[in-house]
């Protein structure tokens, strides 16, 4: 039976693993902490945004908006947890202890798959909202928190699983390099999970673009041409942004990881390590720009509270947001209802954005 090294400190394991820590701040280090607070700040004031903009706007209250809410929550985490890292690492992570490191480790992991899985859990939520012609899910508030439960669930526990017993503190020769302490074979499940996570959202949004394309065909026949092309173009769009951030910010990451686990000694993973965790961490500041910044009435909302916050701060009262009126709903006129609805149309999140005509012309 193996001993184990539960009592050794983190620079045994991290001299073992050829990763050195330096006792000084480098160049390298500082251009690396700085970057990476500046996104983590910049992540953090963005999913507030978003999550005060869903909370405050009645227009936002459905099961799509809430899984976007809680992709905010968890972005946000993310840049609280990625923060946390920025201050335990580099010279730094010298004085830390087993705990403390298992801690920050645990912090990044359930951040990031918590991300991973609110992404599949909307596009899941399209695919079934789309293929039965509607505007927003069925889905009840009860299920929605259910489903949000679970994605926490499943994200802490795969967070914690490296302390729970997937570590190579008795198996010094199962270490992976890029995080010490971890075995290689936890690195490969992990890289190999997001791969087919990623591979689902493939799958869901090309089943989506090659049914609404379809529909678009048969579509033109009832509406303009010009329409008709402006729908596949924001479908397109939305779909190549979706994916090809997510395959820019994570393929990166989990390419090191596999090497990492598979043991290659060659590729210098130790070399890309910190920019593909700053690049994975930008993952998180552009799901807002993509899911939320893309709807005109989410956008409409950021604009109010932003106004709002500047008025506040100008006449230096203590007024809240609702009592400055920040609510979108509040400030239209009720008379004009139809204009409410075509509104509420064009603000649909996602890919949804003009397949309202489709439904129409499935109808016909």
């Amino acid at each position: 039976m193996d001993t184990c090294y539960s009592n050794r400190s983190v620079k045994f394991f991290y001299d073992r693993s050829d990763k050195n820590i330096s006792d000084h701040w480098r160049p390298r280090d500082y251009l690396v902490v700085s970057l990476g607070m500046a996104v983590s700040v910049i992540v953090i004031l963005a999913n507030i945004l978003v999550m005060v903009a869903i909370f405050i706007n009645r227009r936002f209250h459905f099961p799509i908006y809430y899984l976007l809410g809680n992709l905010a929550a968890a972005d946000l985490f993310s840049g609280i947890a990625y923060l946390h890292l920025m201050f335990h690492t580099g010279p730094w992570t010298i004085k830390l202890t087993l705990n403390q490191w298992f801690v920050r480790q645990t912090l990044i992991d359930t951040s990031l798959t918590a991300s991973v899985l609110n992404l599949l859990a909307i596009a899941l939520e399209r695919h079934q909202t789309i293929f039965t012609m509607q505007l927003h899910s069925k889905m009840t508030n009860r299920r929605v928190v259910l489903l949000i439960a679970f994605i926490w669930g499943l994200a802490i526990f795969m967070g914690l699983v490296p302390t729970m017993g997937w570590h190579c503190l008795c198996n010094l020769a199962n270490c992976s390099t890029m995080a010490p302490m971890y075995s290689r074979s936890y690195l490969v499940f992990w890289a190999v999970l997001n791969l087919f996570t990623f591979s689902l959202m493939v799958a869901a949004y090309t089943r989506i673009f090659v049914y609404v394309r379809h529909k678009s065909q048969r579509m033109s026949q009832h509406t303009s041409q010009i329409r008709h092309k402006e729908t596949v173009f924001n479908l397109m769009k939305t779909v190549s942004m979706i994916l090809g951030c997510f395959v820019i910010c994570w393929t990166p990451g989990l390419v090191l990881l596999m090497l990492d686990g598979l043991g290659c000694v060659s590729c210098q993973v130790l070399r890309y390590e910190k920019y593909c965790l700053v690049l994975a961490e930008c993952n998180s500041l552009v799901n807002p720009i993509i899911y939320s910044f893309r709807d005109t009435d989410m956008l409409q909302t950021f604009k109010r509270i932003l106004c709002c916050l500047c008025r506040r701060d100008v006449a230096g009262n203590n007024h809240t947001l609702s009592g400055m009126r920040c609510n979108t709903l509040e400030q239209e006129p009720s008379e004009n209802r139809d204009a409410e609805l075509e509104e509420k149309s064009k603000g649909a999140p996602l890919i949804l954005k003009g397949t309202e005509d489709m439904m129409t012309s499935t109808e016909s």
